[in-house]
């Protein structure tokens, strides 16, 4: 289907110029094809007409565990540790294949709501997750989360596992999905299944998604064990010799954002998660006047406890001003860049994705300013990152596909996925 988004505001994140007050968008198939004057000589299937809204690049959720959302307001008020050995990690453990693919596909409902169109995923089940991503029409990577055990055989099987999921789903669903290796920690994986976690990732041609000195016992924990932080001992065994997504990256010091640099690592901010669980904030500010690619993410439903990027931007254009008391630290253009052409670069994906530009795919989100909470429109950047609501979401397109329009999601039947996921996680933790 070609269309054509009339006379709307476009934020394009291209660095010459961002935002353009009143264009039109057309759209080949999964493709951009011209932006600029209506041009008579294009033939359209659908117009949409953009008049007061703002047309701007999908979300991209760059660190994401969508299965449990089973597990959301389930555990809540204590510390990360306590809340996975003592409450996430037993419950996980009766999770089956089907309870993720409905969790996964619950996730995927609400990112759509709320204007994300790429995820990237650890966690396990990872072929279920994969058919929901199929089904209902976003784009994502894929890592199946790999924690080592005592039994070597395990083990082999869990990289076994991460190989097939790319042979089989890599690249596959008309392209919106890929796939990376996904080793859970420096702390849950032994420095030799580390480097045998990296030659897979070479194997495969295919990037690392981690965790990464998310709070500060991991690093003091690392220093006793390996006598260097989790930033350096990684670097050292090699892991970020091939593209990294390093979610979290709270507590690093000087010498670690150096290597975070000069390694090309792209951390990954969740703010929400990391205040709700203590964890601290991570130098979001130092880190971006380093030039190091910053991306953003929710975390999981469980430890956010949702899965809004409009909420996490807000978020990340006003703690670190507070935290740096620096009014102009993390300006909202940049909160923006870390929630699109950021994410984007940091799922290797930023050819493709992460900016309205002519040859990307058509992966926008349509925002309807309409509202008195916008007005006056005086700076829509600034109405973005510090205004704008999850529920200002009008229409989404992946793909070049309307997935969502007048806030109405076309690839789901949402009813039957809430009634299910509420059945589901209900019997999981012991409650009729």
């Amino acid at each position: 289907m070609n269309l054509l988004i009339k006379n709307v505001a476009l934020l394009s994140m291209k660095e010459e110029q961002p935002l353009m007050e009143n264009t039109n968008i057309y759209i080949e198939g999964d493709t951009i094809t011209y932006i600029g004057e209506i041009n008579p000589d294009i033939k359209v299937d659908r117009v949409i007409d953009g008049t007061k809204k703002i047309a701007m690049p999908g979300l991209i959720n760059a660190h994401t565990h969508l299965g449990m959302s089973l597990f959301r307001n389930y555990a809540d008020d204590v510390p990360l540790f306590d809340w996975l050995s003592k409450h996430i990690w037993p419950v996980e453990s009766k999770l089956s294949a089907e309870d993720v693919y409905w969790g996964s596909l619950l996730s995927m409902i609400e990112m759509i709501y709320s204007g994300t169109t790429t995820f990237c995923d650890m966690y396990f089940f990872m072929d279920e997750v994969a058919k929901a991503t199929e089904e209902v029409g976003i784009r994502g990577v894929l890592t199946r989360g790999i924690i080592e055990e005592s039994d070597a055989e395990i083990n082999k099987e869990k990289l076994r596992d991460t190989r097939k999921l790319y042979n089989t789903w890599h690249n596959k669903a008309e392209g919106r999905i890929k796939v990376m290796v996904g080793p859970h920690a420096p702390y849950t994986c032994s420095s030799s299944y580390l480097k045998e976690v990296v030659e897979l990732a070479k194997e495969l041609n295919t990037g690392i998604h981690i965790h990464v000195s998310e709070t500060k016992k991991e690093v003091e924990e690392s220093l006793q064990k390996h006598g260097k932080s989790p930033v350096k001992h990684l670097k050292d065994i090699g892991v970020f010799d091939v593209p990294t997504i390093a979610a979290h990256c709270v507590h690093v010091s000087d010498e670690d954002i150096e290597i975070l640099k000069e390694m090309k690592v792209s951390p990954v901010y969740n703010p929400t998660s990391n205040a709700k669980l203590a964890s601290g904030f991570a130098p979001v500010d130092q880190m971006l006047k380093k030039g190091i690619n910053v991306a953003l993410g929710t975390d999981g439903p469980a430890s956010n406890n949702n899965l809004n990027m409009f909420e996490e931007i807000h978020f990340a254009v006003t703690i670190n001003k507070a935290l740096n008391y620096d009014a102009l630290a993390v300006p909202a253009l940049e909160a923006l860049k870390m929630a699109t052409i950021n994410g984007a670069k940091a799922l290797l994906w930023d050819k493709e994705i992460g900016s309205i530009e002519v040859g990307k795919k058509a992966d926008i989100v349509i925002v309807d300013i309409d509202k008195p909470h916008f007005y006056p429109h005086h700076n829509l950047i600034s109405a973005l990152a510090y205004t704008a609501q999850a529920s200002d979401v009008d229409t989404v397109i992946i793909n070049g596909k309307i997935i969502m329009e007048n806030r109405e999601i076309k690839t789901a039947d949402v009813e039957k996925v809430m009634y299910n996921v509420e059945k589901r996680a209900k019997e999981l933790i012991g409650k009729k």
